[in-house]
């Protein structure tokens, strides 16, 4: 492992921001919410030169967590996975009995890698980027591999 993980300060805000910009507003939309990710908590994987490699934030209600966002700037380096376990023990250094996130039903490499890291598929909520379209119109008709993009895939994992 060549990077580091920390957690995020109030310096990361306008870079956190910068990265949630990247998805066409300043908040992400979970289960009919809008979330703020920037004023989050999170973590950012930095390479030994302080290179940001990554990015998590996560929101804790009561014994709930929620991986809000997860971004690894290069793939197949074990970033994802590194900030993944670091909300994880977040979350179990806060009693939360469940770690949870959804992603979209067009997003297969997001649905291989939480599988393949003991996460399970709790609940899909059909059409529901219908309703996110209204809170944030910036959300594709169409997403990743040319699949139309519409459902969200609520993953999670007992703690």
């Amino acid at each position: 492992m060549d990077f580091t993980i920390r957690q995020t300060t109030d310096i990361d805000r306008d870079w956190v921001l910068s990265i949630i910009r990247g998805w066409g507003a300043d908040f992400i939309v979970s289960r009919g919410r809008k979330l703020y990710a920037a004023e989050l908590p999170g973590f950012i994987a930095e390479s030994a030169g302080g290179k940001k490699a990554g990015l998590a934030t996560y929101e804790i209600i009561n014994d709930q967590c929620e991986l809000v966002t997860l971004d690894a700037f290069e793939q197949f380096r074990g970033i994802g996975t590194a900030l993944t376990e670091q909300v994880r023990l977040a979350a179990i250094d806060t009693d939360c009995t469940r770690l949870w996130l959804i992603t979209t039903n067009d997003n297969l490499d997001a649905i291989r890698f939480y599988q393949r890291r003991g996460f399970t598929i709790a609940t899909v909520h059909v059409n529901a980027l219908e309703y996110s379209r209204k809170l944030k119109p910036s959300i594709a008709r169409i997403g990743q591999h040319g699949i139309p993009l519409r459902d969200e895939i609520v993953f999670e994992m007992a703690l």
